[in-house]
């Protein structure tokens, strides 16, 4: 089995391959000396071994005619049209073992490293966000795209952390650093599109793809193709084994049309690093025969032991694979229903929530998903039950990178609705049996945008940047064209200036809340999710549940949420048990105060019967 890309043999030689079957001949254009042909070796596989070390820098050659960078480039030093450079991450001096966290202690923080100024940057927010309370930071897309400025969901070189960020030797630093504070590193991995510029597999690797099926970004990746199956897969274990990285969140793997692929690339990386967790399901029955043929195949096996999380962005909430080796997935439906109850908003996706909002709160809170087989707005069905599953299988958030940025101002829930119903709704997030994820910004309660910017020229820019304010064409607010014309460039500097959260405009005491409740959750949450369950939700009234769980000890945790304007009448457990009230003034036992949450937990022997 072939690996993609360059791999050092020892300090002068390194083995070059690249998977080209529409190529009639690939050449190695490395450093300076003359092309260096590479062996035709079937099944559209090219390859050799030449004179190289770390640093040297390469291109290919197809046919004679066209210069690509390697698609597996593990760096890009001058962007995604400059050559490749071999790396060396063997010789790397770690300094602190690490063998990870369970997932029951997660409370992510998603950050993007260009808005933190890089991968220095980011290790200079490790120390606040460990001690805040914050056990795992997830770093957006690190692929190489095109220019200096980009979500990261335009990469087209997904082995090659982007060059503007830092070196691969700094963002190494980083994740050590990281792992001597106790914090996880997760990478949010792109498997269901390339960017629309620097990627030349079309010209040479058209069965890459499949034109029978099309995505929003184009031809769909073929994953039923083995080449590109392991294309993938060893991206996943060289994040894993090379960088040393804890965890994936893969995104929209609803634009992958071959579940299985899935579950094989779970399986490969359980295998590889041997993770304590079991392994379920069909997971399970392969792990041993995939583990030797990864090494077989000459790919890394890590140390056993090492706790690795996979996390998937999923629209078709396909509760299956949760149970066949993925840790949880982020539950858009649980989001989805609280924006709507926080701000009042019912145009495009939130289109699904408007109806009782509250109920589906509800039932992603008693049950994980809301939709569970029934029609989306468009009539068509979405997800599988997932009731059965453990609270902890689904990652809660208030906001991430898409939730604000896809907004044509990308504004903060900080902007869109009232202080103490955010208050309300953040206990609910950082208390509850779920796995809460924040955003970058949100433990401040930054008021700063969060937009989409690219860094894009000429004529893709001018079409991403009307693509961009044609989207929001059928919002009332952007209706007129005048309006569409406020929306912010994509492109321009000063939009992604904009959008780095700034600690002077933000809500005065919300760090001091989150470490509250973080440390709440560390102390009487988190330590007792293994075999935790939930016990129903009870709906008060238009914005107003009261939500029960058992937790693993057998303690009964309860959250009453009103996130409406008026107090809610219910029976209070008594204040002796309580962990959190969210509310300013004081209430009898019997009312919820407007916009307040209460959290409380019963000793087992008090659960009421």
């Amino acid at each position: 089995m072939h690996r993609h890309g360059a791999h050092l043999l020892d300090a002068t030689s390194a083995r070059f391959a690249l998977w080209a079957p529409d190529a009639r001949s690939v050449s190695l254009q490395l450093d300076q000396q003359p092309a260096i042909a590479l062996q035709a070796e079937g099944d559209g596989w090219f390859s050799g071994i030449a004179p190289a070390q770390a640093g040297s820098r390469y291109r290919y050659r197809i046919d004679d005619e066209l210069e690509v960078a390697d698609p597996a480039s593990r760096y890009q030093p001058e962007g995604v049209h400059g050559p490749s450079q071999v790396v060396d991450l063997a010789r790397y001096p770690w300094l602190h073992p690490w063998q990870g966290r369970p997932w029951h202690e997660a409370v992510i923080q998603e950050l993007h490293v260009g808005l933190a100024d890089g991968y220095a940057g980011v290790a200079g927010q490790l120390p606040r966000l460990a001690e805040l309370g914050i056990t795992a930071i997830e770093l957006m897309p690190l692929g190489q795209f095109p220019g200096e400025r980009n979500w990261g969901y335009d990469g087209v070189l997904p082995f090659a952390p982007q060059h503007s960020y830092g070196s691969p030797q700094q963002l190494c630093a980083l994740i050590d650093q990281a792992h001597g504070l106790g914090l996880m590193v997760m990478v949010d991995v792109v498997y269901n599109h390339f960017g629309p510029d620097g990627n030349f597999l079309h010209e040479y690797a058209s069965p890459f793809f499949r034109q029978d099926r099309q995505t929003p970004w184009g031809a769909a990746i073929d994953f039923r193709r083995t080449e590109v199956r392991e294309y993938f897969i060893q991206n996943a274990l060289m994040w894993l084994c090379d960088y040393r990285v804890d965890g994936l969140r893969l995104d929209a793997v609803h634009a992958i049309d071959q579940p299985d692929f899935l579950v094989e690339l779970a399986t490969r990386v359980r295998a590889a690093v041997g993770a304590p967790t079991a392994i379920a399901g069909q997971a399970r029955s392969h792990a041993a025969t995939l583990a030797n043929n990864s090494v077989e195949a000459g790919l890394p096996r890590d140390e056993p032991g090492r706790h690795v999380w996979l996390v998937l962005e999923n629209e078709h909430n396909q509760a299956s694979l949760l149970e066949q080796g993925f840790d949880a997935q982020w539950n858009d439906d649980g989001h989805n229903a609280l924006h709507v109850l926080l701000t009042g908003e019912t145009e495009g996706y939130y289109q699904d929530y408007q109806d009782r909002p509250i109920d589906k709160l509800a039932r992603c809170l008693s049950e994980g998903f809301v939709f569970q087989g029934q029609p989306n707005r468009h009539g068509t069905p979405r997800g599988e039950p997932s009731a059965h599953l453990q609270p902890s299988k689904f990652v809660l958030f208030l906001q991430n990178h898409d939730q604000i940025g896809n907004r044509a101002l990308g504004e903060r829930l900080t902007r869109l609705c009232s202080p103490q119903a955010l208050r309300a709704a953040t206990g609910l997030l950082l208390l509850s049996p779920m796995i809460p994820l924040l955003f970058m910004g949100d433990d401040d309660g930054s008021c700063k945008p969060f937009l989409f910017f690219t860094d894009f020229h000429d004529q893709l820019a001018d079409a991403v940047r009307e693509g961009r304010r044609g989207e929001f064409a059928h919002f009332a607010a952007f209706a007129d064209p005048d309006q569409r014309e406020q929306i912010p460039d994509p492109n321009a500097a000063d939009t992604f200036e904009a959008s780095r959260p700034k600690r002077q405009e933000v809500l005065a005491g919300w760090h001091g809340l989150y470490q509250q409740l973080l440390e709440l959750r560390r102390l009487h949450v988190s330590p007792h999710l293994p075999g935790s369950q939930a016990l129903g939700a009870e709906v008060l009234g238009d914005k107003a549940l009261s939500a029960r769980w058992r937790l693993g000890n057998g303690q009964q945790l309860r959250i009453d949420l009103n996130l409406g304007a008026t107090p809610q009448p219910v029976e209070l457990p008594p204040a002796a048990q309580r962990l959190f009230d969210s509310s300013d003034n004081a209430h009898p036992d019997s009312t919820l105060a407007a916009h307040s949450c209460v959290v409380s937990l019963l000793a087992p022997a008090l659960e009421p019967t």
